[in-house]
This record gives C-alpha cells, sequence and structure tokens, in this order.
C-alpha cells in the first residue's frame, strides 16, 4: 500500500507522514512550489530524509497564480486562498496516484488550527472542491477520528484506529510526539506562504491594482519580496534593498528592469527600476541611493546606473523625505 503526501516540511505534514508509516504504508511526499510558496529547501530535504521518504517537487505556479487571481471561496485575511489552494493541491496530487502507484492521500491538517480554513466546513469544502473522485480517498491522519470515515479506511487500507483525533491551536499533543518519535530540526510553525503576510499582501494587492497579477508578470512577485517597494505611478516601481540579501536578491533580478543601480565606491542599497521612468522618476531613484547609503545623501558621489558611472549631488532631504511618504508602499 502507498499514499502520497501534501508536505510543506513542516511539523504537521512530517507526523503525518509517520502515522502513516507506522502502519506499513509506504509514503511518497509531495512539496507543491508556487510563486509564494515551496520549492527546494534544505529543511524539507533534511525532514524527508529523517522520514526516510522519496521527496518529489510539484511546481504548479502557472495555474496557482491564475487561483490566487480568482479564487472561487475567496481570499482569508490577506492575499491567501487557503480552501482553494489546499483544494488545488490535492486535485494535482490525485492526478499523479496512478503515476507513483499510490492509492490514496493524506495532509498534516489539523481540524481548528486554523479558524477560517481548517474548520469542519472548510475541510469538507476542499474535499469537494478537490473532485468527485478524489473526495472520498484524502486522508487526514492527525484528526481523522473527528472526521467522517474515509474510503480508505473503510476498506482497510488504513486502521483508523491508529490515527489521531487532535483539535485545535496547541501544540502539546504534536510535540509529545516529536519527543516520543525522535524527530529533531522541525521548522517552528508558520506555514512559509508570502500570501499570508500582511506586508507582502499589501504589496501583492498595488500589483493587482495595476495589472500585473497573472503568471506573466511573476518576477514582479519576486521583486517585491525584498526591500522597500515605491509606487511612482501605475507599472512604474522602483525595488530598493535594505541589507546585503535584499541586494543580492535584487541583482538576481535586474535583467526584468529599465534600470539597475549599484554602489560606485560608497557602498548602498541595489535599486530596480521597473516600468518606462521619466528622468524625475530615475533622479529620484538616484537620491534614494544616496539617502540609504553610507552617504545619507549628505554628499556628492557617485553610483553604477545601467553600467555607467554617473555623479548624484547632494540630496535635499526635505524634498526626499515628502517623495518618500508620496510613493512608499512599504
Amino acid at each position: 500500500m502507498k499514499a502520497l503526501a501534501l508536505f510543506s516540511g513542516g511539523l504537521d505534514s512530517t507526523l503525518a507522514i509517520k502515522l502513516v508509516q507506522k502502519q506499513g504504508i509506504e509514503v511518497i511526499a509531495l512539496n507543491f512550489v508556487s510563486h509564494f510558496f515551496g520549492g527546494k529547501n534544505e529543511k524539507a530535504d533534511n525532514m524527508a530524509k529523517q522520514l526516510g521518504v522519496k521527496l518529489e517537487y510539484v511546481d504548479f505556479s502557472k495555474i496557482h497564480t491564475e487561483l490566487v487571481k480568482n479564487p472561487p471561496s475567496g481570499r482569508g485575511k490577506n492575499m491567501n486562498p487557503c480552501i482553494d489552494c489546499h483544494a488545488l493541491m490535492f486535485e494535482k496530487a490525485g492526478e499523479l496516484l496512478e503515476q507513483y502507484g499510490a492509492s490514496f492521500l493524506i495532509s498534516g491538517e489539523v481540524l481548528g488550527q486554523r479558524p477560517m480554513s481548517q474548520n469542519f466546513s472548510s475541510l469538507n469544502r476542499v474535499k469537494k472542491l478537490s473532485g468527485v473522485d478524489l473526495e472520498d480517498l484524502i486522508v487526514r491522519p492527525l484528526c481523522a477520528k473527528l472526521l467522517p470515515i474515509t474510503k480508505p479506511e473503510e476498506l482497510g487500507w488504513i486502521d483508523r484506529e491508529q490515527l489521531m483525533d487532535v483539535n485545535g491551536r496547541s501544540r502539546k499533543v504534536q510535540l509529545e510526539l516529536v519527543e516520543k518519535w525522535g524527530i529533531v530540526e522541525y521548522p517552528t510553525p508558520g506555514g512559509g506562504c508570502m500570501l499570508t503576510e500582511p506586508n507582502y499582501s499589501k504589496r501583492l494587492r498595488t500589483l493587482e491594482e495595476d495589472g500585473f497579477l497573472s503568471d506573466e508578470y511573476s518576477h514582479l512577485f519576486h521583486l517585491t519580496k525584498r526591500g522597500r517597494f515605491f509606487r511612482l505611478d501605475s507599472g512604474k516601481y522602483l525595488f530598493v534593498g535594505r541589507e546585503k540579501d535584499d541586494n543580492f536578491k535584487l541583482s538576481e533580478y535586474k535583467g526584468y528592469g529599465t534600470l539597475y543601480i549599484a554602489g560606485a565606491g560608497t557602498p548602498g542599497p541595489a535599486i530596480v527600476g521597473y516600468g518606462d521612468l521619466n528622468e524625475d522618476q530615475i533622479a529620484l531613484a538616484q537620491n534614494l541611493f544616496s539617502r540609504y547609503s553610507q552617504a545619507k545623501g549628505k554628499k556628492k558621489i557617485q553610483v553604477v546606473m545601467n553600467e555607467k558611472i554617473v555623479d548624484v549631488e547632494e540630496v535635499n532631504l526635505e524634498k526626499l523625505a515628502e517623495d518618500i511618504k508620496k510613493y512608499l508602499v512599504l
């Protein structure tokens, strides 16, 4: 007997796999990858090795972006379409059952852990949205005893009595299992989905309002994850690094911009300009570099702008403060 697991690399999906393995069932872990979560990472790889399971990455970025744009069940508090997202992952996992020779699906969802997306009604809706053929093939090992019996349990593929009845937001039961089973280096709770983060959601809504919430503009989704985000006009943006890691990541996406500024002797932020920027907007980008550099805008410096050395005069800091207030999204 074999099962496919939705696997984030987090604690709950790890424990769900462990529970099923203890019944002698082989599990293959599926980590879904979108522009907003998932993807190859050391923690997921290490946890899969601890469990002794094969880990497969499933990229569903394009279809997931369309779901974020038009979620049938609506969004949560931020830009997160959790109910539809979970259903889509189950749907795509279901399409892989035959390929991997698996009979059913499992996940680490816990009844009542998340008030909106993991209540009884929401879990039931996820099952129905995932497809008629899959509806009765989804087992949630951590809270199975609190839910209606499923086909795998009914047919004896998996023993319901060995599953659990975890409920609510407390992690007490999970932590007891961690100690009992000797699981180490598990991630702290947090989900890892950018769409649940208020600040990132505000940035993404700005892109949505400007008509850029589609897969062809996915580079903007990644640019908005880093540093400061300035909206100068519709489709005209500046992305300004806050720290070294921001600068490195922004430099990786500079090819998508029309402007790239870096230091020429004076350490400062990487800046990517996007869209058809006019002279005033380019000058603003230069001044922002100076302001956030070691010069603090208080002296003349040089920058590298689109691979050319350019002089930047001392900045009118009062005027720049007004511009920052006007254009800064976050």
